[in-house]
């Protein structure tokens, strides 16, 4: 329970987002439709609210600025009030820890409602802060396209079994809630050493600084804030462009925006507007793509974020024939087994400025290393037109191709499909040899070896009989 010494207001404002909804209202944001506001006041009616601070009672401060900011933003467009109180229901002692209420729901026009109610609401009981909390959340009616907002007047530390850090931790990192803001009312460095879990502090030691920093909070929470991604090239300029960005909020790892990088029509970065109250873990899909973390918006500016991003061209073919049409290319950094893309024959890929390996899944299979990739330039990389060679028999049996390297040493290609009599394959041009075995033959003096020589668009027919 609460001291009736205890001199501390302070303000917590958390933005919440459904965690359903989500997607929908990352669509409506693209579509130009402004999300609608909706701000739920948690307000402190405990007993220790009736204390004195800054010639009045506290609980009359917190009403009056409270009555004021909701008269402002009953004039606003895509904004929306509701009101939970706790402490005002059950006097201490005893200690009610489940002492709070939603008296006023979210609906259109319900300022006249939150006024009415702050009007004769009385300090009584105790302060249930992560209780409250913890009920929030369902507060809000499901919406596609809202943000949802919290914001805590308090005198004190919550004096139940909760813990408000926990519980505001949890929620953030379910993705429910975004980042949070403490206002505390005074000086006290505890004070804000205890709140610094739950969100980021302000001191505001009077009334009328009180007053400021919710004015602040608000404006923050209403407000996007304008920004750019310079993708810059091998010369630091931003003229590279056209790959998707993901902000991710840090905290949760959830997805906040999918946008498209774009030049405007005057060839500078497009301006995007961003939601400041996230940190931000923005990744660059270029190929490999590029990573910045803990990105933090500064309110009240343009933000600029610059990423290394230089790119050029690659292109994969045959110098004729469409035979290898369809093969997809397994694309990596040079020195990394990972594959990093596939892409098809014919086709071209933009990648990071460096230097890749190529494994391209044709007989025999093939590894080009260190292909050097230059800003806005177009590597061409052209694979041997291949031939191709059948393989017939009288019955099907076990065997296997080998690729004749110039020092006469084999080098294991493919092995034949056992239950097939006739099969053909395309392969790169080169001496081979084929060593066969038909199944109903039951012994190895019966062993085949054929070599042959493939030439580019030639045809060889070996016969197994």
């Amino acid at each position: 329970m609460k001291g009736p010494l205890k001199f501390k207001i302070y303000l917590l404002l958390l933005c919440l987002m459904p965690k359903t909804g989500l997607l929908a209202q990352q669509m409506d944001e693209d579509r130009g439709y402004e999300p609608t506001s909706r701000i739920l006041f948690i307000f402190d009616a405990s007993n220790s609210m009736a204390g004195a601070w800054d010639g009045s009672r506290k609980i009359d401060i917190a009403r009056e600025i409270l009555t004021d900011m909701i008269d402002s933003l009953e004039q606003m467009e895509h904004v929306e009030m509701a009101l939970r109180v706790y402490g005002h229901q059950s006097p201490v002692p005893p200690q009610d820890c489940s002492d709070t209420k939603l008296e006023v729901p979210f609906s259109p026009n319900n300022a006249s409602r939150i006024r009415q109610k702050l009007r004769f609401i009385n300090p009584k009981g105790t302060t249930p802060i992560a209780h409250s909390l913890e009920l929030a959340p369902g507060d809000f009616p499901p919406c596609s396209n809202c943000r949802n907002i919290i914001v805590l007047i308090t005198d004190g530390v919550e004096a139940c079994d909760g813990a408000p850090c926990e519980v505001s931790i949890g929620l953030q990192k379910k993705g429910i809630i975004l980042r949070p803001f403490v206002i505390g009312i005074g000086n006290d460095p505890g004070f804000k050493e205890t709140f610094n879990c739950v969100g980021e502090y302000y001191d505001a030691p009077s009334k009328r600084e009180f007053r400021e920093a919710l004015k602040v909070v608000i404006t923050q929470a209403l407000n996007a804030t304008s920004a750019q991604v310079n993708l810059l090239d091998s010369e630091g300029h931003p003229n590279e462009t056209d790959v998707n960005m993901i902000f991710y909020d840090r905290f949760s790892g959830k997805i906040r925006y999918n946008m498209i990088h774009t030049l405007n029509g005057k060839g500078n970065p497009d301006t995007i507007m961003l939601d400041h109250m996230s940190t931000y873990d923005l990744v660059a899909q270029t190929i490999p793509e590029v990573r910045i973390d803990s990105i933090k918006l500064v309110t009240g500016r343009h933000n600029t974020m610059g990423v290394e991003a230089p790119q050029g061209y690659l292109l994969i073919r045959t110098t004729r024939g469409k035979a290898y049409d369809n093969e997809k290319i397994l694309v990596k950094k040079t020195g990394d087994p990972n594959t990093i893309n596939i892409q098809k024959m014919g086709s071209l890929g933009k990648y990071l400025v460096g230097s890749y390996d190529l494994e391209i899944p044709i007989y025999p299979l093939m590894h080009i290393r260190g292909v050097e990739i230059l800003q806005s330039y177009t590597t061409t990389v052209e694979i041997p037109a291949p031939g191709f060679a059948s393989f017939s028999g009288q019955q099907p049996g076990s065997g296997s191709l080998y690729q004749i390297d110039e020092e006469g040493r084999q080098k294991w290609v493919l092995n034949l499909q056992e239950n097939k009599n006739n099969q053909g394959y395309y392969l790169q041009p080169g001496t081979y040899k084929v060593v066969f075995r038909r199944a109903d033959l039951k012994s190895t003096n019966y062993t085949i070896i054929r070599e042959f020589k493939i030439d580019p668009g030639s045809a060889e027919n070996i016969k197994f009989y």
